[in-house]
């Protein structure tokens, strides 16, 4: 049977793509090298004439990100899909479809992981619309792959060989911004992903390449001072080495290696910047690292460093009993070495080596398959969902995540002995809504090693709790107080903000109810099919309670709504507009002329809102919203001087309007809201802001917006911050809404 992978005789292997081959015929003989070999021919086929920034021709990235996979002894899917990944999004003619028929389901579904989203730019957004663009394309890109990454981890590990590559030719690149940028990313985001996915020696590569760009005189500062320091340090190590090796094989321990594993550049630059530590302090440059036969011989090895040295018992952990999350296992020790400076030393077998230095890959590796790896990483799995859905504006997203990611963790564990990472100072509530949403929503108490604790009790590495819930309990809005994680605080977020909508869509639902039997209309026939109708004549409206929501929270007016279920009708008395007057942007319908016009200040109506016009005595007209209580008193009392007026919008003047914004309490909060209203154009003109006892902020702030919808507009960008319970336009000196 002929294969399916079949390539033109005329067509010659090039030297780099043999030598790939030759080193994953090594590591793995099983495997199908045909496959990959055709996939490296579409791959070039597909980027003829493409060069990178640097100028090479553009299939070199792609071998070097399949050399790094294969290094990492990656599967063939995932093989094919590195050197396929940029194909999709760059090349003409090729289709995630084409990839399936070609090369099977797993393939395509990794290169669409990886695949960019596609946006458009507008030419004329200004040069904060455009960076603000870029960050949403960014955070959506990263949203999509975390996603992807969710339903298969090889997604990631493609994304990290690709990032890594492109860390290691960015000197090439000639926009300095443009590098400053991706190292910026590299460090806040592809680096801890790295580390949570155990790969080691990927996250430490993108540290020090991203240390390199963002800081170069610090960098080469550091590198230098390691150099000089070298020489008596490696003696040192050798030293050690020789010791500890003669006295493992004289105790029977079966040895694979003893080695030095040097600190890298941007571990040495934390240390001096973050913990102030002086250089030459810094006594643990290089370490030992142990590695034997079996995880019997890891805990013989332990003995013989005990017994050798004196150890420093505070630095000592057992993470082959105890793994981390990602898989990582090793013991960990420092002792007083032979020269009388302090020793770090680490101890683990071959295949936990492999673990530490591969991560995830290393399953792959050992052929465990997806199943196993996702069991191995299903809460890794979560949390990914999570990160991925618990935000709603791109900032939220990006900030959280990297709060997240580069936090201090602390390694707790559940009672079925499952361990779980938790944010330093995390709490039981963190701990319940990372287990589960509804578990945290349920929650009531908890314990810790048996016993009972408060919800802010600060949880240690090793403890184990234990959670307790009710049906019928609720969050309270002082969790937010001391809740660590910014998944479990969104989660609470979204919570109390549902809550709000309940009570908008109660109060909306009552006004429309109102307003229909005002006009001696019947509730039950027109709350049903007649009100289905109209959703889609109101904006971002999907079903009835979001009409009633938007009714409650003072968007939309019930009379606006009444009116599109069934529209106001001409009596026989009433004149039609024989003569509109335009004044400004005003219409009187009526035929009134040199009449003077003015906005009641009970209701501050704006352009393009349903209003009416009162005839004051000797005042003028006075222009009222068609909902204002005022309006709808002047009705009943003095309906004669009531007359339709057609206010439409055309952005000639600025009108003032109120909003009451409820806000959780945080640091920056105010440049966030302020940024908000100025990037919807909107100037604000007064502000007050006062605490409430429940950790809340309550905000009156006056803004001047050009009409109905830019004042939406305003009210939807604020209403986007994770932090912002509640906004509502209110009328009048009083408040009212």
């Amino acid at each position: 049977m002929a294969s399916p992978y079949e390539i033109s005789h005329t067509w010659e292997e090039p030297d780099g793509l043999t030598e790939l081959l030759n080193d994953i015929r090594q590591q793995r003989p099983d495997a199908d090298v045909r496959k990959i070999r055709y996939a490296y021919f579409i791959a070039e086929d597909a980027h003829s004439g493409q060069t990178r920034a640097t100028g090479d021709p553009y299939i070199t990235h792609p071998l070097a990100v399949t050399n790094i996979l294969a290094h990492l002894r990656m599967d063939d899917d995932t093989i094919c899909a590195a050197l396929l990944h940029d194909t999709v999004e760059d090349c003409k003619g090729i289709t995630t479809e084409k990839i399936r028929e070609d090369f099977g389901e797993e393939v395509a579904m990794l290169v669409e992981g990886v695949t960019k989203l596609s946006f458009k730019t507008l030419d004329e957004n200004n040069e904060r619309q455009k960076k603000a663009a870029e960050t949403d394309r960014a955070a959506e890109n990263l949203r999509k792959m975390l996603l992807a990454m969710a339903k298969d981890v090889r997604v990631m590990v493609i994304k990290l060989a690709d990032r890594l590559h492109n860390m290691q030719t960015l000197e090439g690149h000639k926009d300095p911004a443009k590098r400053i940028r991706i190292s910026q990313e590299t460090l806040d985001i592809f680096a801890p992903l790295a580390a949570r996915l155990g790969i080691w020696q990927v996250k430490w590569q993108l540290e020090d390449l991203a240390f390199k760009f963002l800081h170069p005189k610090e960098y080469k500062e550091i590198q230098d001072m390691v150099v000089k320091t070298r020489t008596d340090r490696e003696a040192e190590l050798n030293e050690a080495i020789h010791i500890v090796k003669d006295e493992l094989i004289k105790r029977g321990v079966k040895v694979v290696e003893v080695q030095g594993r040097p600190k890298h550049l941007f571990s040495i630059f934390n240390k001096i910047v973050i913990h102030g530590f002086r250089f030459e302090d810094i006594l643990d440059l290089i370490a030992m690292r142990i590695v034997v036969a079996s995880k019997d011989d890891c805990y013989v090895a332990l003995g013989v460093v005990n017994g050798l040295w004196v150890p420093m018992q505070e630095h000592f952990a057992d993470y082959i009993a105890r793994p981390k999350p990602n898989g990582y296992q090793s013991l960990h020790i420092k002792v007083i070495g032979p020269r009388g400076e302090p020793l770090e030393i680490q101890i683990r077998t071959k295949e936990m080596h492999d673990v530490a230095e591969m991560g995830v890959a290393a399953h792959y590796a050992y052929k465990e398959g997806a199943n196993a790896v996702d069991q191995r990483f299903a809460n890794l799995r979560q949390q990914l969902f999570d990160w991925s859905s618990d935000y709603r504006t791109s900032s939220d997203f990006l900030r959280n995540l990297s709060t997240d990611l580069f936090s201090e963790q602390v390694f707790v564990f559940t009672p079925k002995g499952e361990v779980l990472d938790l944010p330093k100072n995390s709490t039981p509530v963190d701990f319940a809504f990372r287990v589960h949403t509804n578990l945290g929503l349920r929650l009531v108490g908890a314990k810790v090693g048996g016993q009972i604790v408060p919800l802010d009790h600060q949880l240690k590495n090793g403890d184990i709790v234990e959670v307790i819930t009710r049906s019928n309990a609720q969050p309270s809005l002082d969790w937010l107080q001391f809740t660590a994680s910014p998944s479990a605080k969104s989660k609470l977020r979204s919570y109390f903000r549902t809550r709000r909508r309940d009570e908008n869509v109660a109060q909306g639902k009552e006004l429309v109810e109102r307003e229909l039997k005002s006009r001696k209309l019947d509730p039950k026939l027109y709350l049903g099919e007649k009100l289905t109708g109209v959703i889609g004549q109101i904006k971002d409206c999907r079903t009835s309670e979001d009409i009633f929501a938007k009714v409650g929270e003072g968007l939309v007016s019930a009379i606006s709504v009444v009116d599109k279920m069934r529209p106001p009708t001409q009596t026989k008395g009433e004149r039609g507009p024989n003569k509109a007057r335009e004044t400004g942007v005003l219409s009187v319908v009526g035929g009134l002329d040199s009449v003077s016009m003015r906005r009641a200040k009970c209701c501050d109506p704006i352009p393009g809102e349903d209003v009416v016009g009162y005839v004051t005595r000797g005042r003028g007209i006075m222009i009222h919203r068609a909902a204002c209580t005022n309006a709808l008193a002047y009705e009943q009392s003095d309906p004669e001087r009531l007359i339709p007026i057609d206010w439409k919008p055309d952005g000639s003047g600025v009108f003032r309007v109120n909003l009451k914004i409820v806000t959780l309490e945080r640091q920056g909060l105010l440049a966030d809201v302020s940024n908000m209203i100025a990037e919807a154009r909107a100037n604000i003109v007064g502000m007050k802001v006062r605490p409430l006892p429940n950790t809340t902020f309550e905000w009156d702030i006056s803004v001047e917006v050009r009409d109905i919808e830019h004042l939406n507009f305003v009210l939807n960008k604020v209403s986007n911050l994770s932090d912002v319970f509640s906004i509502l336009r209110v009328h009048g000196r009083t408040g009212s809404r």
